[in-house]
């Protein structure tokens, strides 16, 4: 018998495993496919620049800043304990308006970065030039993020899993869950295909397929999958060195060269299929803010299944009505970039302590939050 079983292998539950193994809490990690390989895997390790504020009282904020704090501590400690590079690095990066229709967007955006405390600069044709030689000209208006970072996502998986590996956790990949077991309102475990698992606490971290998990219960906490296609390229040469957001897509360079082209935004289930129709548009977004990557080749194309909520904010903590059972999920864009705050708070809840951050606001019970696009993506 585990402390706490975790359904769901992926960035959350890897972060959730190892904040509490590393408190002495040790935990059953189940995956419906191998561990770590859906949408924490597809995404491109956008890591938030901080938050040089001490008075954040937006959820979504608060959970933003404190893992942009805690990367680079973790990214430290997982390379200490693992021998892993999760390929943590502050590369900077440039938001860019491509005609005057995207400028108010845009700008709205430096209102929430002064307000949030993180750092921005006003770029001209001339300081474009310096930082990023092969940016296309005809930009209408661009800011540099010189704090902003990456991590290599299959990388870090595989960091936190070795991590969490030595320390004790156990990982059960290819266990689809059947049921919650569940007694007088108190969770006592699980059942999968393989046999019943025991333990008092389990956290749901699966993603988008939380909601099929919790539904029988007769819970409410839609996670619709979002599909987001991207590309690998290949330029043969190394073009860019920072990471260069355009309204919902962006590039991101890694250190051999390669570039990350993404993402979509797809409302069609768990549909898998590889669409012309993304490879055209993301190639099209890619050309168009670095036209020397018209010469590329395409290395691969993914897709992967964001969890969505039913506002901008993802679904923490303990679920009313049943004692023992927690969730840690809907992050829909922002997984990767949430996932260390999100860790360290649920592991809190977990042991009984005070999260660092008030989880009151990512209630599953909540009154949904206006949705709004975000002023950092991941």
């Amino acid at each position: 018998m585990a402390d706490v079983i975790i359904i769901g292998g992926g960035v959350i539950g890897l972060s959730l495993a190892w904040e509490l193994a590393g408190r002495g809490c040790i935990s059953h990690v189940l995956d419906q496919g191998p561990i770590g390989r859906a949408a924490s895997w597809a995404g491109a390790g956008l890591v938030p620049p901080p938050h040089h504020v001490k008075d954040l009282n937006d959820p979504t904020c608060m959970l933003r800043a404190r893992s942009a704090e805690l990367y680079p501590k973790w990214s430290q400690q997982l390379l200490d304990e693992t021998g892993i590079d999760n390929g943590f690095r502050v590369s900077g990066g440039l938001d860019v308006a491509l005609n005057a229709k995207e400028e108010p967007a845009l700008q709205s955006m430096t209102g929430r970065w002064r307000k949030q405390g993180i750092r921005y600069e006003v770029v001209d044709d001339i300081r474009a030039l310096e930082l990023e030689p092969e940016l296309t000209r005809q930009f209408s208006r661009a800011y540099y993020l010189p704090e902003r970072a990456q991590i290599r996502n299959p990388w870090h998986l595989k960091a936190l899993q070795s991590a969490c590996q030595n320390l004790g956790v156990s990982f059960h990949p290819h266990t689809a869950v059947e049921a919650l077991n569940l007694r007088n309102g108190k969770i006592e475990g699980v059942k999968t295909a393989d046999g019943e698992l025991i333990a008092s606490q389990v956290i749901v971290t699966a993603g988008a397929w939380s909601d099929q998990l919790l539904s029988p219960l007769g819970i409410s906490m839609p996670t619709r999958p979002i599909k987001g296609q991207m590309l690998l390229l290949d330029p043969g040469r190394i073009l860019l060195k920072r990471i260069i957001e355009h309204e919902k897509c962006y590039l991101v360079p890694r250190d051999e060269g390669l570039v990350l082209a993404g993402a979509t935004e797809e409302n069609v289930g768990f549909n898998d299929v590889l669409t012309g129709s993304a490879e055209s548009y993301l190639w099209n977004e890619a050309v168009s803010l670095v036209p020397a990557l018209a010469q590329s080749r395409i290395v691969n194309h993914w897709c992967g299944f964001r969890p969505g909520s039913k506002d901008s904010r993802p679904y923490l903590g303990s679920v009313p009505g049943f004692e023992g059972l927690y969730v840690a999920t809907g992050h829909q864009r922002a997984g990767l970039s949430l996932s260390p705050a999100t860790a360290e708070s649920m592991a809190d809840l977990i042991l009984g302590q005070t999260p660092r951050i008030a989880l009151e606001g990512y209630s599953v019970a909540r009154e949904a939050a206006p949705r709004r696009d975000e002023a950092v993506r991941s």
